[in-house]
């Protein structure tokens, strides 16, 4: 059975891209503002800061958990070859994830100096590490992995660590600081909002010199990514859109107009991987040894009534975790006030 004549594990594969959208937009503006963390130099600058994020960061990385649960059911073997091909940068993800998570429970724990500037320390460099690993992983399923007609990794770990890889973590961090820094100015007030206005202006430079450069090189030496916006040249909409939703963050932070920046750069977030999604579909990951040997959403995904039923559960459970989430983001809206209960 069809739906709107779209198979299913095409729903499947368009349900895994919003649910790890959904990610990158809520986790990415916490894991932005922790990177900033080590440029307020007071204490309670930095308590701000983290109770800025401190009621929802929790939640948004649900949001992850979801992403790699719908990636397991709908297209397992996917799931099974990602994870044992870039195992290393998993775990190390994994640790980065526990030590930030760790650090912002524990920094209020003690009041001396060096537990607090500890903490700090883990916090920050464990949410740019988040950052850039995250782009690593998306820059080489971009490019392809060296996949053999068993669907297994072959080669060494040490080849994700590549040039276009780098450049993707690099565009990535310095989204997520522009997206986390608007988040930023729009929890805090007096000289703390004064000084992240000009860090977000520093963070916008920083963001639309990677993005130039990582789009120029992956259109120089990534050729096949832009194939199907040539073969359908209708599909242009959605960089014309990615490109004008970049272009009115700055105008809108110039007019401090916050909440309006804030949601285009989410909608930013979501455009970009947009565009990763039709660069890449039918493909999910694609082999730089044969073409033959990429896994694609029709020879990975689970059978059509295991993704039927599936898909029910899912249209059933994802609104509840976003709407728990809307009612969160209700709940804690407004400027951060710091009282005994405070991290």
């Amino acid at each position: 059975m069809e739906f709107l004549n779209i198979d299913y594990p095409t729903w499947w594969f368009l349900l895994v891209g919003a649910v790890f959208s959904g990610y990158a937009i809520l986790d990415g503006f916490d894991l932005g503002a922790g990177a900033w963390h080590l440029f307020f130099k007071k204490e309670k600058s930095r308590r701000i800061a983290l109770n800025a994020v401190g009621p929802v960061w929790d939640g948004n990385e649900v949001w992850l958990v979801i992403g790699g649960g719908t990636l397991f059911a709908g297209f397992p073997e996917v799931y099974a070859t990602m994870f044992s091909a870039m195992y290393i940068p998993f775990m190390l993800f994994l640790a980065f994830l526990i030590f930030r998570a760790v650090s912002i429970e524990f920094r209020s724990k003690e009041p001396m100096r060096w537990w607090r500037q500890m903490w700090d320390v883990l916090y920050s460099v464990s949410s740019v590490m988040l950052a850039v690993l995250l782009g690593v992983v998306l820059g080489n399923v971009l490019q392809g992995a060296p996949i053999g007609a068993d669907k297994e990794f072959q080669g060494s770990w040490l080849i994700f660590l590549n040039p276009y890889a780098i450049m993707v973590g690099v565009t990535t961090l310095a989204l997520f600081m522009m997206h986390g820094a608007i988040y930023l100015i729009m929890k805090t007030e007096g000289r703390l909002y004064a000084k992240i206005r000009l860090l977000l202006r520093n963070a916008i430079i920083f963001f639309i010199i990677s993005f130039a450069i990582t789009t120029l090189y992956t259109l120089i030496y990534i050729p096949h990514l832009s194939d199907d916006f040539k073969q359908q040249p209708a599909l242009f909409i959605l960089p014309l859109l990615a490109f004008l939703s970049i272009a009115n963050i700055p105008r809108l932070v110039n007019k401090a107009r916050y909440g309006y920046a804030f949601f285009f750069s989410a909608l930013t977030v979501g455009l970009l991987l947009g565009l990763v999604a039709i660069e890449l579909y039918p493909t999910l990951i694609i082999s730089t040894l044969d073409p033959e040997y990429s896994l694609t959403v029709y020879n990975s995904a689970s059978s059509d009534k295991s993704l039927g039923i599936m898909l029910t559960i899912a249209a059933i459970g994802i609104p509840l975790v976003a709407g728990y989430t809307y009612f969160v983001y209700r709940t804690f809206a407004g400027k951060v006030e710091l009282d005994e209960s405070s991290y």
